[in-house]
């Protein structure tokens, strides 16, 4: 299994700051910066539209082309800006295909759960990233888990996820709940129980006389 990698087209920035770099957003351009490898940190600009797609699906592995020749490289943090809305920067590491890395994958669930069936039955599914460790070249997109089995009560750990290659190595705590079914509204029904009884048992009592 390799990975896809698409291609973007990269220049380098003529200048830092962040006036340049505001006026880089505004004609539809993404600031970044290339580091790793022992080389020096290079800022560069690239198509705003184009990568953010990319990026929008999971995609973390791509190929800069670059004046001087391309360069492979693994995203590694976004910056957004002050609403966390918008993302305005990129951080980019130079990798080889061959090297090992630790990195993060989305969970995809698929299928659809028999537990679901059930009346006010809800999935929770609070694990939606894995850390693991593989090989550049194998970066997954997404780890995709079938929930199609899952009944209510149950849950799928992360211990029980078989990662595409096994070459790849979890790294994430394998107790860690990936998707598990309840039925809704149990725990507040109890509630209600109990406060039902003890007003019956307040209407029992009688009245103090005055």
């Amino acid at each position: 299994m390799e990975a896809h990698i698409p291609t973007l087209n990269a220049d380098v920035r003529e200048r830092p700051g962040s006036k340049y770099a505001q006026r880089l957003r505004q004609n539809g351009k993404l600031p970044a910066v290339m580091y790793g490898h022992g080389q020096d940190p290079v800022s560069i600009t690239m198509d705003a539209a184009e990568t953010l797609s990319h990026i929008s699906k999971g995609e973390k592995l791509f190929t800069l082309k670059m004046t001087g020749g391309d360069q492979t490289v693994l995203l590694r943090d976004l910056q957004f800006d002050y609403l966390g809305n918008n993302i305005i920067h990129a951080d980019f590491s130079r990798v080889d295909l061959e090297e090992r890395i630790h990195t993060r994958v989305h969970v995809r669930l698929k299928g659809d759960a028999i537990g679901l069936k059930s009346a006010g039955a809800i999935l929770i599914h609070p694990v939606t990233e894995l850390d693991i460790e593989c090989k550049v070249a194998n970066l997954p997109d997404e780890v995709i888990v079938d929930i199609s089995s899952l009944e209510v009560g149950a849950s799928i750990h992360v211990r029980d996820i078989t990662l595409p290659l096994p070459t790849m190595k979890m790294l994430s705590d394998g107790d860690g709940v990936v998707a598990h079914i309840v039925v809704q509204g149990e725990e507040k029904t109890g509630e209600a129980t109990e406060a039902t009884g003890e007003a019956a048992a307040d209407a029992a009592k009688p009245e103090a006389k005055s």
